[in-house]
């Protein structure tokens, strides 16, 4: 990016965060203070040649500095002691294209999540006014999926063929839905896996982006080095695509994600904390996922259950000590969280520097560690 483009941002930037009239929300509360353009080149269409090569962006708290590292330099970053929270879930193939009936039109349609009937499932459509309720479309074995009722979020309900499982379904026919900001990807499927994704939890619709950058060297190198690591799960929706609407960050309505956490990992996650051993939480999904299973003092319970938690600055942070996060959309509710980890000004100046040091984001991107 050239200097007169930096400078432009940086401008902006500064003006969105001074904008401040009697009619707006407070700056804390009012989306358009996590608000700007990202410059398109910035935008990763592919991961680094080597996971554990992409840049790393070291932001203090306490010193509230900020220097540039590699990925693979975290085994000399973390301390002995420290233990490491991954999210376990898989990516299935939810996007599975088809044809309309009649016409032959192509249409898509992604699968969310099941409901109580296993061969009905939430869906998103594309194109949607070709797929109103009662709308048919044919995979290429003539299979039919019928479009039974359209919800209020604007998803719909889909209903498959009973000879056939959803595994079977995506297996055969589904595709690996890629973020929509990411156009021209060359990558195979598995650079869109983390290295330690459970195959026995292919539910999420997105990865959990921040484990994307381990090996499984790098692991058994940090596990040398006195760092262990523990695995919990949340299963990503598509409420993680979608840019809180609302000027007002308090009306925003949070989506809800299934969230489980094993007894022997709250065990260790809460004999650590009890020796006064940092918390590592790799990911914004395993951040929500800790605050949604701890009590005030911030011990951990083990459970199954779908949270819609939304932390946003001002939220008190009750296990993580450390966060390890890809660089987010603006105005998103993981922007938001980063925000609340860090403190606004110190995250808010971590972008513009990202933005000045040509740092690659979103999901292909490149990664900080906010401790």
């Amino acid at each position: 990016m050239g200097l007169d483009a930096r400078i432009s941002w940086l401008i902006t930037f500064q003006a969105q965060k001074l904008a401040d009239s009697p009619s707006d929300p407070p700056t804390g509360y009012d989306i358009e203070s996590y608000a700007w353009d990202i410059p398109e080149a910035l935008i990763a269409q592919n991961p680094t040649d080597k996971r554990d090569n992409s840049r790393l962006m070291r932001v203090s708290r306490a010193q509230g500095d900020i220097d540039h590292r590699h990925f693979s330099d975290l085994p000399s970053l973390l301390r002995s002691g420290d233990l490491l929270v991954l999210n376990d879930t898989r990516v299935f193939r939810a996007r599975v294209p088809a044809k309309k009936i009649p016409g032959g039109a192509s249409v898509e349609i992604f699968f969310l999540s099941p409901t109580g009937d296993p061969n009905v499932w939430n869906a998103l459509v594309r194109p949607g006014r070709r797929l109103p309720p009662g709308a048919s479309v044919e995979l290429p074995d003539g299979r039919i999926i019928d479009i039974v009722d359209r919800l209020d979020d604007s998803t719909r309900l889909v209903r498959i063929p009973r000879d056939i499982s959803s595994q079977e379904l995506f297996e055969n026919y589904g595709q690996i839905p890629l973020p929509p900001y990411i156009k021209s990807s060359a990558e195979d499927d598995e650079r869109y896996q983390t290295v330690y994704s459970d195959r026995l939890k292919n539910r999420s619709v997105a990865a959990p982006t921040a484990g994307l950058h381990f090996t499984q060297n790098l692991l058994d190198e940090l596990k040398c080095n006195g760092i262990d690591h523990e695995f919990i799960t949340l299963d990503v929706g598509i409420g993680t695509f979608r840019p809180i609407k609302t000027r007002d960050i308090r009306d925003h309505v949070m989506h809800s994600e299934k969230c489980a956490i094993e007894p022997r990992a709250a065990d260790r996650i809460n004999s650590a904390r009890a020796d006064g051993r940092r918390i590592v939480a790799v990911g914004t999904t395993v951040a929500r996922t800790l605050e949604s299973f701890a009590e005030d003092s911030g011990y951990l319970r083990s459970g199954e259950r779908t949270t819609d938690i939304f932390i946003s600055p001002g939220y008190r942070f009750k296990v993580p000590d450390a966060l390890i996060t890809n660089f987010h959309l603006p105005r998103s509710t993981l922007l938001l969280l980063v925000s609340a980890f860090a403190g606004y000004e110190l995250m808010m100046s971590a972008y513009a520097e990202a933005v000045d040091k040509e740092y690659r984001f979103f999901s292909f991107g490149d990664v900080m560690l906010i401790e």
